[in-house]
């Protein structure tokens, strides 16, 4: 009896051990569209929403200790403090960012949104670990004592972390662990801005970069995940409470939004390229003086402590300036745009100081106030037909974010659910979409694309251009054992004519050669460590490089039209 009650124990083990590992493998191979992929979207979106909001508190009780408030109230009482105080906080949290990003990452920068975008499409849906930690704390420390920045950033990196780690225990393909990014992304979003529908829509449109179907469920599942447990700790209110509902002229008063729209896009499009050129100039101006890299981001905390002591409103997040001009307590017109431009300066200030953070509540704070500006003179000029001058602020605020963002639909949504206020939605639909067709001609489509691009990452013109930068040459060169190889001297003739890549190269270097090519392959080089010298190892034929090519071009399209 007692043997028979031990077998049927072992088997019943045995058999949940077998129905486990085919449930692994049925992940891993049919991903979102099985069910169970579901219960672990739940799992991540959990997962993403606590980490977002332990962020958040984290960020709020080291507030408290430095500035004796959260950022709620962070300018009015920063400006009570002593001068002192306020200029040397920031300069010693960008000692300490300095050390930790010098010690561990390679380059000294801090990872944020725009490394999950180049994961989510270059590699399989993973980002660094030991980098990422490290950024994370850097933007913990920069937003605590004086950054401005936002949050948004290393929120998602963070889920990035999580998705990373859970797809390098399943043994995720491509597909898989992008999903399981998108979860993460929608969780931790929603989670840190009590946005359910934006944090989906966030996932798909600035990290995944397509609204395929058979995705959708399984991020909005986590992006409800994360949004309970946003409500869980704040309930199920606003971010922004606005004064009262907004009202629109809808024929006559429509125009002056049209006008928004542009202006927007214009800050938006100056914004954005005032942190490049203020990270350029200060790469520059570090290299002549030979600044130690871990010494930059407190050179940058001197600056921004120095102007916090006389405008407040630039540290850490900035929620209560932008308040502030969503409920009209900004009344004179010099003092909204002096905000906005020294706010505009104290952002590049941060990012070219490779501190932490995010631009996305920097562009929020930023769009509000031009929007506010705007309607100022907008109600002044026609008094008769213009509405209140917060629904400019509304529609600014979404205006200048989205062009920022690149996102105008899950930035429409966001500002909707920040603010509640669904009444003006035809308003701030007609900004966000002139200032983001506007903007996205100034930069590479977003603040993010553009990041890329300045690293040589090419993401901005779709999987047609950077899916050649996936592929090496020496994955699909033919080697000298190859039926097809020519010969030694045919590839050392071609290598003098000029028409040779080291087997490191991509094949969006090796495709420009073809052009040229006198013949249908190119020599491929390698270094020789016995003797010294480069030698040719084997040939790339053109018909190789574009099979290879069309193979990757027919998965991402399956991907994105699943």
């Amino acid at each position: 009896m007692q043997s028979d009650r031990q077998n049927w124990v072992t088997e019943q083990i045995q058999s949940i051990r077998e129905t486990s590992l085919a449930a692994l493998r049925t992940l891993r191979r049919r991903g979102p569209d099985n069910i169970q992929f579901w219960f672990i979207a739940l799992l991540i979106g959990t997962a993403a929403g606590g980490a977002a909001m332990f962020f958040r508190k984290a960020i709020e009780a080291l507030q408290t200790a430095f500035y004796g408030t959260s950022d709620v109230q962070l300018a009015t009482v920063a400006g009570t403090l002593p001068w002192w105080w306020i200029l040397s906080l920031p300069i010693v949290g960008g000692l300490v960012v300095g050390i930790v990003l010098h010690r561990f990452t390679p380059d000294g920068r801090v990872r944020s949104v725009a490394d999950v975008i180049e994961g989510a499409a270059m590699h399989d849906g993973r980002v660094e670990t030991r980098a990422g930690l490290a950024s994370a704390f850097a933007s913990l420390v920069t937003l605590s004592t004086g950054g401005s920045s936002g949050r948004e950033g290393p929120v998602v990196h963070i889920a990035g972390l999580i998705s990373s780690w859970v797809s390098a225990r399943l043994h995720a393909d491509g597909i898989t662990g992008r999903e399981l990014l998108g979860c993460a992304v929608a969780g931790a979003v929603s989670a840190s801005f009590n946005a359910p529908i934006a944090g989906a829509l966030f996932a798909l449109e600035v990290v995944l970069r397509h609204y395929a179907v058979h995705a959708f469920a399984p991020i909005a599942i986590a992006a409800v995940a994360g949004t309970v447990i946003n409500r869980i700790e704040y309930g199920g209110v606003t971010e922004f409470v606005l004064p009262e509902a907004g009202s629109l002229a809808f024929l006559v008063e429509l125009p002056a939004f049209v006008l928004l729209g542009l202006l927007s896009g214009l800050v938006a499009a100056a914004l954005m390229r005032l942190v490049f050129w203020s990270d350029t100039v200060a790469s520059v101006v570090a290299n002549k003086v030979r600044m130690p890299g871990w010494l930059r981001p407190a050179v940058a905390g001197a600056m921004l402590g120095a102007i916090a002591i006389w405008f407040p409103h630039i540290i850490g997040v900035g929620y209560e300036t932008t308040a502030a001009a969503l409920t009209g307590r900004m009344i004179v017109f010099h003092e909204v745009v002096i905000f906005a431009v020294v706010k505009c300066v104290a952002v590049a200030i941060t990012f070219a100081g490779r501190m932490g953070g995010g631009i996305f509540s920097p562009s929020l704070m930023m769009g509000a106030l031009t929007g506010l500006a705007f309607g100022m003179v907008a109600t002044a000029i026609f008094p008769q037909v213009s509405g209140s001058e917060t629904i400019y602020a509304l529609a600014g605020m979404g205006a200048v974010a989205a062009a920022v963002l690149g996102a105008p639909i899950s930035t429409t949504m966001i500002v909707f659910e920040l603010t509640g206020d669904w009444q003006t939605g035809i308003a701030v639909m007609t900004a966000v979409s002139l200032s983001t067709a506007l903007a996205s001609h100034m930069v590479h489509r977003s603040f993010f694309l553009t990041q890329l691009e300045r690293r040589g990452v090419h993401l901005a013109k779709g999987p047609q251009q950077y899916l050649l930068a996936m592929h090496r040459v020496g994955t699909v060169m033919a080697d000298p054992t190859h039926p097809d190889y020519p010969g030694d001297e045919a590839a050392l003739a071609v290598h003098e004519a000029g028409l040779s890549l080291p087997r490191s190269a991509t094949l969006g270097e090796a495709m420009p050669l073809f052009e040229r090519a006198p013949a249908h392959f190119v020599a491929v080089l390698d270094w020789s460590e016995e003797t010294g010298e480069i030698e040719v190892v084997g040939v790339l034929f053109e018909l190789d490089a574009l099979r290879a090519y069309n193979r990757a071009l027919a998965a991402t399209a399956a991907e994105e039209h699943a």
